[in-house]
């Protein structure tokens, strides 16, 4: 008997099997939910900020603690971010490009802040660098401050905000695999060279996701810096914590005009997400058609 090797067209069916009703209900329940949880508490924030109107809000803006608040949010933002696009860039190559004992434990070194609350890291520090402690005592026989200052802040910033970049990096690199490395050093190019004009170009919308989301963070931190900066007005209290005290202190235009500077923040990592993952998937797009 011979067999009907005739292809028959197979009917795809959808992944899904809930009727319309079902799916319209999933949407309208996800929708209130983003509303109630999220856009209705950010338009507050907004709300509140301008209730007296612009000149108070401008006038909030520019007081001296609040001023030195945004300041100090910016230094340590921008010394923790670009040490840890360093650090995460390293531990990224590390990882992804090559074979060492105890890789699997720097990974799991990596994802710790992760896991760890934030209060605790900061607490971390305070036990290290603390007064009581052999290292504190050293730094201030020495007059170094640790505690209590920026260099306090940004190390408690860094301990949080490190996994960004090198998580985002370490996947992409590792898909990428060690081709191209090998096809520049069999050319005669150095090891620079090759990260420079081969390695740096392949990760660069990687890279650059990754520092956007270590920025963020770093000028919203709040658990970690709390612990370290010992509050002292004008001096050690980033815009998170100046929100706090403004706050406790019932001046509500000021907290809410100090809130409303992170929520843009906020917003503008939102939209400069979007138009980098659409930048990158245009990329690979393209790159598979030809």
């Amino acid at each position: 008997m011979a067999l009907d090797t005739t292809a028959r067209p197979v009917k795809l069916r959808s992944v899904t099997t809930e009727n319309r009703i079902a799916r319209f209900t999933l949407i309208i329940v996800s929708l209130v939910f983003l509303l109630l949880i999220l856009l209705l508490p950010l338009a507050a924030v907004f709300v509140e900020a301008f209730r007296k109107g612009a000149g108070p809000f401008i006038e909030a803006l520019g007081d001296a603690e609040t001023f030195s608040a945004i300041r100090l949010t910016l230094i340590v933002a921008g010394v923790s971010v670009p040490l840890n696009l360093i650090f995460g860039v390293a531990a990224a190559w590390a990882i992804a490009k090559f074979e060492f004992k105890g890789k699997a434990f720097l990974t799991t070194l990596i994802d710790l802040p992760f896991s760890v609350s934030p209060v605790i890291s900061g607490l971390v520090f305070v036990l290290l660098f603390g007064a009581n402690t052999w290292l504190g005592q050293w730094l201030s026989a020495h007059d170094i401050k640790i505690l209590f200052a920026v260099p306090g802040l940004i190390l408690a910033t860094m301990f949080v905000t490190f996994p960004f970049v090198a998580r985002e990096l370490i996947p992409l690199m590792q898909e990428q695999g060690t081709a191209d490395e090998e096809a520049a050093l069999s050319l005669g190019a150095s090891g620079w060279q090759t990260f420079w004009h081969v390695t740096l170009p392949n990760i660069k919308w990687g890279l650059l996701y990754g520092v956007l989301l270590c920025n963020a963070r770093a000028m919203g931190e709040f658990g970690a810096v709390s612990v370290v900066s010992g509050h002292i007005r004008g001096q050690t209290n980033t815009m998170p914590l100046q929100v706090e005290i403004l706050y406790n202190e019932y001046n509500f235009t000021g907290a809410f005009a100090v809130a409303t500077l992170l929520a843009l923040l906020a917003l503008v990592t939102l939209v400069l997400k979007t138009l980098l993952e659409m930048r990158y998937s245009a990329e690979i797009s393209a790159s598979r058609r030809h």
